[in-house]
């Protein structure tokens, strides 16, 4: 009893006992206090003239004038954080906390007082260990807060393939209805068709959308000046609500998405089976009809389905009558080879952007680059990794000529020259080992130098000797030699020197003839 605090209330309930006559001994059976203290306030009360009937009893600055105790201006004990207040006071300012601060004070300063008695001294300098928050009021429809959490690992029972998962929450703040969808990923067109899905399970849209500073939708945090992701952006245009992000490192501002994700994570994932990721989905959404919208909500001591149809869902705005195209944006380069890489494909653009970055707008049939917010090339969405979609006239012109003059060309090009040149180019085509698909776009070019008659002439005579390549062709042309006729030899007997025709020690066959017949 002599530990027990007593409110000023006390104070009053007993001075108004010991008024209608009561004793000590009889207050004190009442168990609210023991017959020696009682005795004190009586004494107390009869100085101070509060035991008149006629006089009204004290109130409660009256009483604790009386009965709180001071603080003695000499205290008989001095704290052993009292030589180091300074210091703490300045460790304070900088934000360290209380257990810190009693470590480095151990280690560095030689304090051997407790962490209650730095507790102490923090409290008196004003310190609150807990920071002090106000509660977030919001209208019916003005926002949503949205939020992603970690999911379960998702076996499939037909394929066996394991899959870590993402639970995605937006949570209305005044009625605290949820849509929550599991999914593989955290990428932005995951996070825009999880906006969408939400939208229409509520069947209206949100003023406002509280948002964490997660990278598919805000591309760098800041506290002041944040910047939003361009395919959110659009998408917010689109159905009409605000983006409001969250400071960073201030995940107190949607405290209760935080608090749904925790509820899902807590309340369904556990002690349950999934045979997929739509399996998995279809009983989530079960349990949200079920059980999470029906039970009564711990803040609004409402369910939370109830208040939303009731009180929130006419304050939604509508949704457009044509949905939202989703779009996704990003900044790629273009390579040496003229294509930029998405999602492990390839698109082409313009060759003289080599090298530069361009925006990149995809949705789900097409993919768009744009150059300073011109629009540069259109493609097809490709879905299969690895696979290019290349416009011809992105490409330089010399490749657009060298891709352009293929075998069917060549062949087709060599048909109008004549048909020793057609002849020519289908041998180099039959090679077995070598391609010679330069050698014979080579062949067909020479008529630009030297006419098609020529080239011709030049083709039949390598067919004669048998020595159809490019070297020999352009040899032929060089030289002069597809003007005269086959019969002529360029190296003739007649025209050798006698050393070659005739020798010291050559014989013809009539002496030869005669030697055999010749005794031994």
């Amino acid at each position: 009893m002599s530990n027990r605090r007593f409110e000023m209330y006390d104070y009053r309930q007993i001075i108004h006992r010991i008024r209608m006559g009561q004793t000590d001994r009889e207050i004190a059976r009442t168990k609210i206090i023991g017959r020696t203290k009682c005795g004190q306030i009586r004494a107390i009360a009869q100085d101070k003239g509060w035991l008149a009937e006629e006089s009204p009893l004290p109130d409660d600055a009256a009483l604790s004038e009386v009965f709180t105790k001071k603080a003695s201006s000499n205290p008989t004990h001095q704290s052993k954080c009292h030589s180091y207040e300074e210091q703490i006071k300045t460790w304070l300012g900088d934000g360290i906390c209380l257990t810190t601060i009693q470590r480095a004070l151990k280690e560095t300063l030689g304090f051997s007082g407790s962490y209650s008695s730095v507790r102490r001294m923090a409290q008196n300098l004003g310190y609150h260990e807990k920071p002090v928050t106000c509660v977030l009021e919001f209208e019916p429809g003005q926002a949503a807060q949205v939020d992603f959490g970690k999911g379960p690992d998702i076996q499939d029972v037909f394929t066996g393939v394991v899959t870590k998962t993402w639970i995605f929450v937006m949570t209305l703040c005044f009625s605290r209805h949820t849509y929550a969808e599991i999914v593989p990923n955290q990428k932005t067109a995951t996070w825009l068709a999880c906006h969408r899905r939400a939208f229409e399970f509520f069947g209206g849209v949100p003023l406002k959308m509280i948002i964490d500073n997660t990278k598919c939708a805000i591309t760098k945090a800041c506290y002041y000046d944040p910047e939003v992701q361009r395919s959110y952006g659009e998408m917010a245009e689109g159905y009409g609500f605000v983006i409001s992000p969250c400071p960073p490192y201030d995940p107190q501002k949607k405290g209760r998405v935080e608090s749904g994700v925790k509820y899902v994570k807590n309340s369904f994932v556990p002690l349950r089976t999934y045979r997929s990721l739509s399996d998995a989905n279809k009983q989530l959404q079960q349990w949200i009809m079920e059980t999470a919208g029906n039970r009564i909500h711990g803040t609004t001591r409402q369910k939370p389905l109830t208040l939303f149809s009731e009180s929130e869902k006419p304050f939604l705005k509508l949704l457009p009558d044509v949905p939202v195209e989703m779009a996704a944006w990003c900044q790629v380069k273009v390579h040496g080879n003229c294509h930029v890489q998405f999602e492990k494909a390839y698109y082409s653009a313009p060759h003289p952007l080599a090298h530069k970055k361009l925006w990149l707008r995809a949705t789900d049939n097409t993919v768009k680059l744009y150059s300073d917010l011109k629009l540069v090339a259109t493609h097809p969405r490709l879905k299969k990794p690895g696979a290019y979609a290349t416009v011809d006239e992105h490409m330089p012109p010399a490749a657009i000529a060298w891709k352009l003059q293929d075998t069917q060309w060549c062949l087709k090009q060599s048909e109008a020259v004549g048909p020793a040149c057609y002849d020519v180019i289908r041998k180099l085509f039959g090679d077995a080992v070598l391609d010679n698909l330069r050698a014979v776009q080579g062949i067909i070019g020479l008529a630009k130098k030297y006419g098609s008659v020529r080239l011709e002439n030049a083709c039949f005579r390598a067919l004669h000797f048998d020595n159809v390549r490019y070297k020999s062709v352009k040899n032929i042309l060089g030289q002069g030699l597809d003007q005269l006729p086959l019969e002529h030899e360029l190296f003739s007997p007649a025209s050798l020197p006698p050393v070659y025709t005739s020798g010291r020690f050559l014989r013809d066959s009539d002496n030869i003839r005669e030697a055999r017949r010749l005794p031994i």
